[in-house]
């Protein structure tokens, strides 16, 4: 069972990616930071998201899953903490996160949703 949903999903990104590519930068790689100072992380996309807002942010701890933080560009996830903040529209996105503490030390990755299964992150 999980070797045919991993094949399926790898031939149906297979096939997306066939019809076009979309290219993902998020800068900087790497930020240094001291608590209570604000951050700022970008995310660029070679074309315009769907409806223009469909971006997600997501929180990586070392040993653990990915952690929605943000979706459609600007809505925090039940739990977010206020702190963090979304925005932007069509290619070009920020996530903020205003006060930092020291455990928002993670990596973030933005993951946008383009047209029919096509999603870059």
């Amino acid at each position: 069972m999980t070797f045919i949903t991993i094949f399926i999903w790898t031939l149906v990104f297979y096939i997306q990616e066939s019809r076009g590519q979309y290219i993902v930068t998020q800068t900087p790689g790497v930020k240094a930071v001291v608590p209570e100072q604000t951050v700022s992380l970008n995310c660029k996309t070679s074309s315009n998201v769907y409806n223009n807002n469909f971006l997600a942010w997501y929180q990586q701890k070392p040993g653990g899953a990915p952690k929605l933080l943000i979706y459609y560009a600007t809505t925090l996830q039940s739990g977010t903490p206020s702190r963090f903040s979304g925005s932007g529209s069509g290619s070009d996105f920020t996530l903020t996160i205003s006060e930092v503490k020291v455990e928002d030390a993670g990596d973030y990755y933005c993951q946008s949703y383009h047209s029919g299964n096509v999603f870059t992150q």
